[in-house]
């Protein structure tokens, strides 16, 4: 007696395949529904058939052959996300953005990989994540609705139009973070050109992070000089114009110190900015873990608290 299947045709290894589904179907067994899966090997064609045991061809509408195109189609979405997706990335990238070069378009994989491998935890993309499986799960059950058989390569390349739109959409977006980071790195490269050409005033600076987020400049002598270097700046804006956290990195570089040590770095509100200076003056800042300077505005926030 036949009995009733889905067979994927593929062109990698049955053996991953088979894996990620017999993984997937461990849940039949916890519903004692018992099924095969073999690799079947025709005329140079290698497929992974599923099988359900025990119940005829012509149930091909019951709820125990339902409960294996479910099964399947989720094993096969993890399938196509984890051995499809980076392929598809490259291949878009290459199509889309074929002006960039070798290296740039290996940043900008690199970028994409990150965002749909939600490598920085941000919900917005777990969502994605959970969308772009749900998509691939209802493409793969729309097409058992019609048949058993499935040409994985093929069902890929031409049934996950709104899936291939959904990683176009996050290539444009790395796109996009990768020419920011490119720019970034390039004002980055004129600002230490500005260092390098400036004579050194001090052998060292004192950056002073405050409770309210604001900064004071000490010199060797610890002596305040925030008024005095900010103010030909500050003299050239107007006042809605002026940016405290331009306005520190300007001074620094008009400063030149040799080294420039930052206390209570942790209160930095702006996480860039610190990174900015550490990336300017890179070799010359050190992150103060604690001293009197420190314990001075520690005493001074208790006080205002």
């Amino acid at each position: 007696m036949q009995y009733p299947y889905l067979s994927i045709g593929i062109t990698d290894s049955a053996e991953n395949v088979i894996q990620q589904i017999d993984k997937e179907l461990q849940q039949l067994k916890e519903k004692n529904i018992n099924y095969s899966v073999k690799e079947v090997d025709f005329e140079g064609a290698t497929s992974v058939v599923c099988n359900l045991e025990g119940e005829p061809l012509f149930s091909k509408k019951s709820n125990q052959f339902e409960l294996l195109k479910y099964h399947v189609s989720n094993a096969l979405a993890d399938h196509v996300i984890l051995q499809y997706e980076e392929k598809l990335l490259s291949r878009i990238i290459n199509s889309n953005y074929g002006y960039f070069n070798s290296a740039e378009k290996k940043e900008i994989l690199r970028i994409s990989l990150k965002i749909i491998r939600n490598d920085d935890k941000v919900f917005f993309n777990t969502l994605f994540q959970i969308r772009r499986r749900n998509l691939i799960i209802k493409k793969l059950m729309e097409y058992f609705e019609g048949s058993s058989n499935i040409i994985l390569d093929g069902f890929v390349n031409f049934r996950l139009k709104d899936y291939i739109k959904e990683l176009e959409d996050v290539i444009d977006n790395a796109v996009d973070d990768f020419l920011v980071e490119r720019e970034y790195k390039e004002f980055i490269r004129l600002l230490r050109y500005f260092v390098e050409i400036q004579e050194s005033k001090f052998n060292f600076i004192h950056v002073v992070m405050q409770y309210d987020e604001n900064y004071i400049l000490l010199d060797e002598k610890k002596r305040e000089i925030t008024n005095e270097c900010i103010q030909e700046f500050i003299a050239e804006l107007p006042e809605t114009e002026i940016n405290h956290d331009d306005l520190l990195v300007s001074s620094l570089i008009t400063l030149a110190p040799k080294s420039i040590i930052i206390h209570n770095w942790e209160r930095f509100k702006n996480q860039k900015l610190l990174d900015t200076i550490k990336n300017v003056f890179s070799g010359k800042v050190v992150l103060c873990g604690g001293c009197s300077i420190c314990e001075y505005i520690f005493a001074k926030t208790d006080r205002k608290e």
